[in-house]
């Protein structure tokens, strides 16, 4: 995901249908932009609705969603009948009213999730996630292979792809952000940056452990404390904390971290696995310890 950039993905997307050998038409909201892909063979469109009305396909990937309604309205009329597939990042639930529009329209609706970076588009590497009617995804699975790599369809909900989206995202994005707070940390203790990389790349390892054993957990709502419980989570959670707060570090992020952790201890659940927390994290309000 990371390197994952609005401004180059329809640039990309483009030059990997070019180079599929499909014919291939572009429109940018910003003049000047097409010029790599028409060189290649591209045609560029005078406006949206001649961009729409070129192919029975149309593929869209802006900023969000609000972008591809401003971009699209003039071209409602002429997008009946084809399909649409919206490779723009936002939310599940924009993804369904999206659908509901298109449907309104007579427009048949794919939305999906870019997965990789830009420059994967095109390669093995790339992986991007699709939702929608299965005769759409059937009709135009081929054309799409030619973005790259893996491309799963992930049900008829439409808003399914943008699920995976925004759920890995949180993954990637928190992971990140303990990384760089990690680099601080060391940093403010005179260990560099270097000194640090094997033993963080020891911690990857055990993640390649948690995830699948918490995913069953969370499925079966079941969080024995076979091994790491919550009660010692939590402390070592305050432990960084404070060693960042002696240094003035921002400590926002293992703060909230460690809040969620606290009030399920206190709720009594320190002796259950830290997969609780799937639990505590779906409530906003006290908890209360289950029947054992």
């Amino acid at each position: 995901m990371a390197g994952r950039n609005h401004e180059w993905f329809p640039l990309a997307t483009a030059g990997a249908m070019l180079a599929g050998g499909h014919p291939t038409t572009v429109w940018n909201r910003s003049p000047g932009k097409a010029g790599e892909l028409t060189a290649r063979g591209a045609v560029e469109a005078k406006d949206v609705v001649d961009a729409v009305a070129a192919s029975p396909l149309v593929i869209v990937c802006v900023l969000d969603y609000d972008a591809v309604g401003e971009s699209l309205a003039p071209a409602t009329g002429a997008l009946r009948g084809r399909a649409l597939v919206n490779l723009t990042a936002d939310t599940p639930a924009r993804a369904r009213e999206m659908a509901a529009w298109a449907a309104g329209h007579g427009i048949d609706y794919l939305d999906g999730s870019i997965m990789t970076p830009t420059v994967t588009i095109g390669t093995d590497q790339a992986l991007v996630l699709y939702s929608g009617p299965e005769d759409v995804w059937a009709a135009h699975r081929a054309a799409l292979a030619s973005l790259g790599g893996t491309a799963d369809h992930l049900g008829t909900d439409p808003g399914r792809a943008a699920a995976y989206d925004v759920a890995l995202l949180d993954l990637f994005w928190t992971t990140v952000s303990g990384y760089v707070h990690a680099l601080a940390l060391a940093r403010a203790e005179n260990v560099s940056g270097k000194e640090l990389v094997p033993y963080a790349l020891g911690i990857t390892g055990l993640m390649s452990r948690i995830i699948p054993r918490f995913a069953e957990a969370a499925d079966e709502g079941r969080h024995p404390g076979d091994e790491a419980v919550l009660a010692t989570a939590a402390a070592g959670m305050a432990h960084v904390v404070h060693a960042a707060e002696v240094h003035g570090l921002d400590t926002g992020v293992m703060a909230a971290a460690h809040a969620v952790a606290r009030r399920a201890v206190e709720a009594g659940y320190g002796a259950d696995s830290v997969s609780h927390l799937v639990e505590v994290l779906g409530r906003k309000g006290p908890t209360t310890p289950a029947r054992r």
